[in-house]
C-alpha cells in the first residue's frame, strides 16, 4: 500500500452539463416576454414583472409539499429527453465522435412521488439507463412498475422525445447509418443507445464536395460504399459491427417521394445540399454544447458531490464545523494531543457524524503529525480524507512536505508523489507559498522538502496590486509624521508590551479616598477561584463521558489557572450595582479569554519577533527623517512583508468562537463567581451576626416582556466599592489609543493594532456573511477602502492639557449636568424606605404612587452610575494619555461607515471627549487661519445659523471680551461659553483665539486645533444629488447662494404656515400651537426622516420635545405631535419632490428581494460589498449549569430574511454607504494634497489653514461621486443578480433536490 493514498477528484458529468443547459433554457423561458405553451396546451402572455419571475425560482428552491410529486416527475422525464438529445447531437455530425459515460442520478424507489425535501438518504452512485431508440429503459418518478405513465397527461418532454427521435430516424436512413450497439474490451455490451461511429474525413470531403459538381446518384451511392468500406476496416480493429449501405434503387424510390416536381438529378443535388446544411447546423449546436462543458469543466469541482455537499448539505452544520475546529484547535494549543485525536476519529468512525467534520479539522491533526515528523500518521490521515469523501486542499499538502522536510533521509519519491498530486490537483506549489498560512519554521521545512528534487526552487512573489481605479493618484507622496525614525521604533515596542500583558492598570481621577478593604477581599477572591478552577478542571479531566462530546476542558487549559480569576475580578470591577443580564457578561468573559487566546497563539507562532522587523523597516515611510516614499502604507506594507518571506505569516488562520462557545465559556466562569465568591455579612458593621454571604446572585427579570437571567451584585459589595473609591481602573488593552501608528489594513483579515484580533467590518458576535462576501471581493477592489481607513488612523493626537484639568476640577466637585460632567451617586435621589407596618396604613393609590416613586429613584441611580462611570472612564483614560501622543486605529460596519477601534476615549464622543483631543501636529495659522477659528466657534454656539460666514465673523470679533474671559476665568468669569450648545469644544476653541491673538504674530502661531466643517442634512443633500431636485438642492445648500440655508427653519416655517391656516379654520390643537412651533421642535424628525423614521418614529421625536416646553399644555401633547409630525411629512415632500420616490422605489426593490428569499445587497461606487444582515430570528438554546440560556439570533443568513426590517433598513443604509464613499474620497485627496484630515461621519476635521483647501476636495468630490448614474447602476446590479437567470444556482440546487 502507499505511504498516501490522495483522493480522486470526480469529473465534470455529462448528464449535469446538459442539465445546466436546460436549466438556462428554461430560466430563459421564464424571463421571455413571449407568450408560451404549458402543459395543457393554454397560453398566456407573460407581462409580470422580473421579481414575479424570481420568487417562482426560490419557490423551486425550496418546494412545497404539494408540489414535490410533480416537480421531481419532470425533472426525471426532462433527464431522459436531455439524455436522448445528447446522444443525437453526438450521433448525428459527420465527425469523430468520442462518447463520455453519462450518469444521472435516479431517484430513490421508496421516494417516488414524494417531496424532495422529505426523505434525503438516496444512492447518488445509482445510474439511470439511457433510453434507446423508442424505448425508455428504467423506470422514472410518478410512473407505475408497469411502466404507465399515471400522470393526468402526457408531458411535452416525452413529445419532444418522440419528435427527436422520429427526426433522428429520418436522417440516419438519408446517411445509410444505424446504430450498432458496441461492445467493450471484455465482451460486455455497453448501455444501450450508446453506439461507435467512425466516419472517414475523406468520405465527407467527397459528401461535401458533391454539391459543387453535382453528382450523380452512382456518385453518391459510392461515396456512401467508400465511407462504409472505410468504417468497416475501422470497425475490424474496434470490435464494431459493420455499418450497411442501402441499395440505389431504394434511395431513388426515396428522393422521387421528397421531390416529385424535380429531375432525378436536380432531387439529389437538393438533397444532398440539404444533408450539407443540416449537418453543419448541428455540428454548430454540438460546437456550442461542447463549449459550454469547456465552461463548466473549469469549476467542475465547484459541482461535484464533495462541493454539493459543502455547499448543500454542509452548509447546514456550518456552525457545527467551525465548533470542531475551535475545539480541535484549542485542545492542540494546550497540548491535550491524545484528545483532540480521539474526539477526530470518534466523529469520522460514526457516519452520522463524519459529516460534522470537514478538510480544515483533518489539517488541524496533520499539522500536529507534521511537527512530530510522523509520515505514517500523515498518510493515515490522508486516508482518513478519503474516507470521508473530502478533498485535500493546499494546507494538507503543507503538512505532507512539512513532515517530509522534517523526516531525515526522506524519500524522494514520495516528495515526488505530493508535487505531483497538487499539479493534478490544478494546483501549483506557488499557490500554496502564496495562500497557506505557515507558524514557526513550517515554511522552511516545506522548503527543505522541496529543494530534495528542486535545488534551485524560490517561491514567486506575488505582485504588488496597484489600485488603477483608486482616486489616489500613483505620484501622490504621502505625507510624513512629525517623528523620527527611533522614536517611532520606541513607540512600537511599548505598545507590543502593552498589547501582550492584554490588560493595563491606570490611574482614576476620582481617586480621593483609598481604602485597603477591596483590596484585601480581591486578593480573597482571587484565590479562592483559582483553587475553584483547579478542582473544576481535575473533575472534568478525569470524566468518563464520552469522547464525542464537547466539553469546556480544552477551554479552560488555555491560560493559567490565574489568568482566568483575573479576567473574573477585572468584569466584577465593571459590574453596576444594579447588575447586569447573564448573557451579557457571560460575553464579555468569554470575549476576553477568545482574545487572550489569539494573542498566546500568535506569540507560540512565533510572530512577533517578525513584525518587529517589518515595523521597523514600515516606519522609515513615516518617520520625517527619511527620504519621501512614492508608496502607500499599504503598498510599502505589503513590499516589506513578500520580502520577509521566510518564516511564519503575520496573517494567522485562527478561527474565531462561535457564539455558543464564547457564552458557554462565560456563563460558566460566571457560575464559578457565584458559587465561590463571599464576604462576611458584618464586614462592615460589626453589630451584625456573622455568617458567610455570597457577593453575587443569581436571579430573573424581565426585559421587554421577556425573563431573562440577572448578575446582581450584594449590597455590601456595592458599598464597599462605593466607599473605596479605587485608586486604579484595569482596562483591556484594546480600550486605549495605539502608542504607535496602527498597522495598516493591507487586506480584508489584517490591520490595525498590533497582537489584537480586529475585524475590518464590525458585526455581531457570530454574524460572518460580511466576511463571507469580503472574502469574494477581488482584493484590488478593496484598496481605496483599505487606504482611507489607514490614512484615518495614521492622524496623530494628544491630549489638551488646560482644558482637562478644568473639565476634572468639575468632575471630582458635584459635576454639571448642564455641561454635561456627571454629578457623583451622593447626589443620586433617595431611594424611598418603608416598613410594613407603615405600607399597611397606606391605601391603594398611595402604595401605588410610592411603587412608581421607588422605581423612578431606582432607574434615575441607574442612569446616574452609568453616566458618571462612562465619563471616568474617559477623563481617566484622557489624563493617563495627558503626555503622550497617541493613534485611533480604525474600522467600519457593513455599510462603510468608520469608525474608531477604542470604545470609550474617541473623537466620535461626546462634547467633552472631543473638546479635550486636538492633533500632534501643528500647523502655522497663516493669514485665514484666526477667522476660521472664529468662524468655528460661532458654528459650535448654534448661534448665526442662518448668517453667511462674513455675518459670523462680524459677530465673533464683536464679542472678543467675552471669549477671552471665558479663556481666562472659564470657572469664575462672565461663563460665556456655557450658553453654547457645545460648551466644552467653544471654550477650548477660546483658549486657541486667546493664544493666538495674544502671540506676536498670529499668522504664525502653531495651531494644533481642529477645526469643523459639518453637512447640511446630510442625508437630504445625497436624496437631492440622486434625485436633481434643485429646490431640495437649494435648502441644504447644494446651490451657490449669499446666505447659508438651514432646512430645518425652512421646515419650520411651512409648518407654521400650516398652522396658520388651519388655526384660521378653528382647528384646535393648530390653535394651541400658535407660538410652539421652532426649529428646536422639528429638527430631529426632519434630520432622521431621510434615513428612514416612520411617522410613529417622528411623532414621539416631536412629542418629547413639546414635553420640554415647559408652559405648553401636557394634554395637547399627543394631539399636537401627531398633527405636526403629518405637516413635517407634507413639508419635506414639496421640498423634495424626488426624495420620497427615490425612498419609496428602494423600499419596493427591498420588499421584493427579501420576499423571494433573498438579503439586499449592492456595491458602493468605491468598490465595498455591501449586504443587510436581517433575516428572521431563530431560538437557539444553551444548556449550563447556572441557567439554560435561550438566544434571539436574527443575522443567521440560513433563515429566510426579515422582510420589514430589510425594507424599512434599504434607503438608510444605501444612503449611509454614498455618504461613507464621499468621506474616504474626501480622505484620500486630502491626504494627497498632503492635509491632516480626520471625520465624525459628514462632519470632517482639518487644521485652521487648510480649511479652504478641504473645502474645495470636498465639494469636487461629491460632484465626483453624483456625476456617476448612481441609481442606474444599482438598477443594473439588482436586476443583474435578482432577476437574471443564474445558471449555477439553480444548477446547483436542482442537483440537490434530486439527490434528496
Amino acid at each position: 500500500m502507499s505511504l498516501l493514498r490522495l483522493c480522486a477528484f470526480s469529473k465534470c458529468l455529462n448528464g449535469l452539463i446538459l442539465l445546466e443547459r436546460s436549466v438556462n433554457r428554461l430560466s430563459k423561458a421564464r424571463h421571455c416576454h413571449h407568450s408560451f405553451t404549458f402543459r395543457n396546451n393554454s397560453e398566456m402572455r407573460i407581462s409580470e414583472p422580473p421579481w414575479k419571475s424570481q420568487q417562482r425560482h426560490f419557490s423551486a428552491a425550496f418546494p412545497k409539499k404539494e408540489d414535490g410529486k410533480k416537480r421531481l416527475c419532470e425533472q426525471s422525464q426532462l433527464l431522459d429527453v436531455l439524455e436522448a438529445r445528447i446522444q443525437q447531437l453526438q450521433s448525428d455530425v459527420v465527425l469523430d465522435v468520442q462518447h463520455s459515460k453519462v450518469q444521472f442520478v435516479k431517484a430513490h424507489k421508496s421516494e417516488r412521488g414524494a417531496s424532495s425535501g422529505r426523505n434525503p438518504k438516496i444512492n447518488s452512485g445509482e445510474r439511470t439507463e439511457v433510453p434507446t431508440s423508442g424505448k425508455i429503459v428504467g423506470k422514472v418518478a410518478g410512473q407505475t412498475g408497469k411502466g404507465k405513465d399515471d400522470s393526468p397527461s402526457k408531458s411535452r418532454w416525452l413529445k419532444k422525445l418522440n419528435e427527436e427521435k422520429t427526426k433522428t430516424k429520418k436522417l440516419k436512413k438519408k446517411l445509410g447509418f444505424e446504430d450498432i450497439p458496441v461492445k467493450s474490451k471484455k465482451g460486455q455490451q455497453m448501455l444501450p443507445g450508446t453506439s461507435h461511429k467512425i466516419i472517414s474525413t475523406k468520405a465527407v470531403k467527397k459528401m461535401a464536395s458533391s454539391s459543387k459538381k453535382s453528382m450523380t446518384l452512382k456518385n453518391q451511392v459510392n461515396t456512401v460504399a467508400a465511407a462504409n468500406q472505410e468504417h468497416t476496416v475501422a470497425a475490424k480493429s474496434s470490435s464494431a459491427s459493420k455499418v450497411p449501405v442501402r441499395n440505389a434503387k431504394r434511395n431513388r424510390e426515396t428522393l422521387k417521394a421528397l421531390y416529385p416536381e424535380l429531375s432525378e438529378e436536380e432531387a439529389r443535388t437538393q438533397e444532398l445540399a440539404r444533408l450539407e446544411r443540416k449537418a453543419e447546423a448541428d455540428a454548430l449546436e454540438l460546437a456550442k454544447v461542447e463549449e459550454l462543458e469547456r465552461k463548466l469543466k473549469q469549476w467542475a469541482v465547484s459541482v461535484s458531490p464533495e462541493h454539493v455537499k459543502d455547499n448543500g448539505e454542509a452548509r447546514a452544520y456550518e456552525d457545527v464545523q467551525r465548533r470542531v475546529h475551535c475545539y480541535l484547535e484549542a485542545c492542540v494549543f494546550s497540548g491535550d494531543i491524545d484528545r483532540a485525536g480521539h474526539f477526530l476519529l470518534s466523529h469520522h468512525r460514526r457516519v452520522s457524524r463524519r459529516k460534522l467534520l470537514n478538510i480544515e479539522s483533518y489539517n488541524i491533526m496533520m499539522r500536529v503529525w507534521a511537527k512530530m515528523g510522523s509520515l505514517k500518521q500523515i498518510g493515515r490521515m490522508f486516508i482518513l480524507v478519503e474516507e470521508a469523501g473530502l478533498k485535500p486542499n493546499l494546507s494538507s499538502y503543507c503538512a505532507a512536505l512539512e513532515c517530509m522536510g522534517r523526516t531525515p533521509n526522506c524519500p524522494p519519491r514520495f516528495i515526488n508523489r505530493v508535487l505531483q498530486q497538487i499539479q493534478w490537483d490544478g494546483l501549483s506549489v506557488d499557490e500554496l507559498f502564496r495562500h497557506c498560512v505557515f507558524r514557526q519554521d513550517e515554511r522552511d521545512m516545506v522548503l527543505k522538502a522541496i529543494h530534495t528534487l528542486k535545488p534551485d526552487f524560490q517561491p514567486s512573489i506575488k505582485p504588488i496590486l496597484h489600485t488603477c481605479s483608486s482616486p489616489l493618484r500613483t505620484d501622490s507622496k504621502y505625507p510624513k509624521l512629525a517623528f523620527s525614525l527611533d522614536e517611532l521604533q520606541k513607540r512600537f515596542n511599548n505598545q507590543l508590551c502593552l498589547e501582550q500583558a492584554s490588560t493595563i492598570t491606570i490611574n482614576s481621577v476620582e481617586a480621593l479616598k483609598p481604602r485597603d478593604l477591596l483590596a484585601e477581599q480581591r486578593k480573597v477572591w482571587h484565590k479562592t477561584l483559582v483553587k475553584a478552577l483547579r478542582e473544576s478542571k481535575a473533575i472534568m479531566a478525569s470524566s468518563t463521558q464520552k469522547v464525542v462530546r464537547f466539553s469546556l476542558y480544552p477551554y479552560l487549559c488555555l491560560m493559567d489557572e490565574k489568568e482566568y480569576a483575573d479576567i473574573m475580578i477585572q468584569s466584577l470591577a465593571n459590574l453596576p450595582p444594579s447588575g447586569e443580564s447573564l448573557h451579557i457578561l457571560a460575553k464579555q468573559l468569554g470575549v476576553r479569554v477568545h482574545n487572550k487566546f489569539c494573542i498566546l497563539m500568535k506569540e507560540q507562532n512565533q510572530m512577533v519577533d517578525k513584525l518587529n522587523n517589518i515595523y521597523n523597516e514600515y516606519v522609515e515611510l513615516l518617520s520625517k527623517d527619511n527620504k519621501v516614499l512614492n508608496v502607500l502604507p499599504r503598498e510599502q506594507w505589503q513590499t516589506l512583508e513578500a520580502k520577509h518571506m521566510s518564516g511564519p505569516s503575520l496573517l494567522g488562520d485562527e478561527c474565531h468562537w462561535p457564539h455558543a462557545v464564547v457564552l458557554e465559556l462565560g456563563t460558566y466562569l460566571v457560575d464559578l463567581m457565584v458559587k465561590h465568591m463571599k464576604v462576611n455579612s458584618d464586614i462592615l458593621n460589626s453589630a451584625y451576626n456573622r455568617k458567610i454571604i455570597p457577593v453575587l446572585y443569581h436571579m430573573y427579570t424581565f426585559r421587554s416582556n421577556r425573563q431573562v437571567g440577572f448578575i446582581k451584585p450584594h449590597p455590601i459589595l456595592t458599598q464597599i466599592q462605593q466607599d473605596a473609591m479605587e485608586t486604579t481602573l484595569t482596562f483591556d488593552s484594546y480600550v486605549m489609543p495605539m502608542l504607535c501608528p496602527p498597522v495598516p489594513w493591507a487586506s480584508a483579515k489584517f490591520g490595525a493594532y498590533l497582537l489584537t484580533p480586529t475585524k475590518l467590518m464590525r458585526a455581531v458576535l457570530g454574524a460572518n456573511q460580511h466576511e463571507i462576501q469580503l472574502e469574494k471581493c477581488q482584493e484590488e477592489e478593496l484598496h481605496p477602502v483599505l487606504d482611507s481607513l489607514t490614512q484615518l488612523g495614521n492622524t496623530a493626537w494628544r491630549i489638551n492639557q488646560p482644558l482637562l484639568d478644568v473639565i476634572i476640577s468639575i468632575f471630582n466637585g458635584k459635576g454639571s449636568e448642564k455641561l454635561d460632567v456627571p454629578p457623583p451617586l451622593s447626589e443620586a435621589p433617595r431611594i424611598p424606605r418603608y416598613n410594613q407596618q407603615e405600607l399597611a396604613t397606606y391605601t391603594s393609590a398611595e402604595k401605588a404612587q410610592l411603587k412608581r416613586e421607588v422605581i423612578n429613584a431606582k432607574k434615575k441611580c441607574g442612569e446616574m452610575h452609568s453616566l458618571r462611570m462612562d465619563a471616568l472612564y474617559k477623563l481617566s483614560i484622557a489624563n493617563h494619555m495627558r503626555d503622550e501622543v497617541f493613534w485611533f486605529p480604525h474600522n467600519m460596519d457593513f455599510r462603510g461607515r468608520t469608525y474608531p477601534c477604542p470604545p470609550y476615549f474617541n473623537h466620535l464622543g461626546s462634547d467633552v471627549t472631543r473638546a479635550v483631543l486636538v492633533f500632534a501636529e501643528g500647523k502655522a495659522l497663516g493669514p485665514g487661519g484666526l477667522d476660521w477659528l472664529k468662524i468655528h466657534l460661532v458654528n459650535l454656539t448654534g448661534l448665526k445659523k442662518r448668517s453667511s460666514l462674513a455675518g459670523r465673523l462680524e459677530y465673533a470679533n464683536t464679542i472678543m471680551d467675552d471669549i477671552m474671559d471665558s479663556a481666562d476665568n472659564p470657572l469664575n468669569g462672565k461663563k460665556w461659553w456655557q450658553n453654547a450648545d457645545e460648551p466644552w469644544q467653544a471654550l477650548a476653541c477660546c483658549m486657541e483665539i486667546t493664544n493666538a491673538i495674544r502671540s506676536p504674530d498670529p499668522t504664525q502661531f502653531i495651531s494644533h486645533f481642529p477645526v469643523h466643517q459639518d453637512g447640511s442634512c446630510n442625508g437630504l443633500q445625497h436624496y437631492a444629488a440622486l434625485g436633481r431636485d434643485v429646490i431640495g438642492a437649494t435648502s441644504v445648500n447644494l446651490m451657490p447662494c449669499d446666505v447659508p440655508q438651514d432646512v430645518y427653519s425652512v421646515v419650520a416655517q411651512q409648518v407654521e404656515g400650516f398652522r396658520v391656516r388651519d388655526a384660521e379654520k378653528a382647528l384646535k390643537v393648530a390653535q394651541v400651537l400658535e407660538g410652539f412651533i421652532n426649529r428646536k421642535v422639528v429638527k430631529q424628525t426632519v434630520m432622521t426622516v431621510v434615513y428612514g423614521v416612520t411617522r410613529y418614529g417622528g411623532r414621539l421625536q416631536i412629542e418629547k420635545r413639546l414635553k420640554e416646553i415647559d408652559n405648553f399644555p401636557k394634554e395637547y401633547v399627543w394631539d399636537a405631535s401627531h398633527y405636526l409630525v403629518q405637516q413635517v411629512f407634507t413639508s419635506l415632500k414639496e421640498m423634495f419632490t424626488g426624495t420620497r420616490e427615490i425612498q419609496d422605489w428602494l423600499t419596493e426593490s427591498a420588499r421584493l428581494i427579501s420576499k423571494s428569499g433573498h438579503t439586499v445587497e449592492w456595491v458602493t461606487p468605491l468598490g465595498l460589498p455591501v449586504i443587510q444582515p436581517y433575516h428572521r430570528p431563530r431560538t437557539q438554546l444553551l444548556k449550563n449549569q447556572i441557567q439554560d440560556l435561550s438566544l434571539q439570533i436574527s443575522h443567521d443568513s440560513k433563515q429566510r430574511p426579515d422582510t420589514v426590517k430589510q425594507k424599512n433598513a434599504f434607503p438608510p443604509n444605501f444612503i449611509h454607504s454614498l455618504d461613507s464613499t464621499h468621506m474616504m474620497l474626501t480622505a484620500l485627496y486630502c491626504y494627497s494634497a498632503g492635509l491632516t484630515f480626520v471625520s465624525v461621519h459628514d462632519c470632517f476635521w482639518t487644521h485652521a489653514i487648510t480649511v479652504d483647501t478641504m473645502n474645495k476636495v470636498c465639494r469636487e468630490q461629491f460632484v465626483a461621486l453624483h456625476s456617476q448614474p448612481i441609481l442606474q447602476e444599482l438598477s443594473n446590479f439588482l436586476l443583474q443578480k435578482y432577476c437574471s437567470t443564474n445558471a449555477r444556482y439553480f444548477f446547483v440546487q436542482v442537483f440537490l433536490l434530486m439527490v434528496e
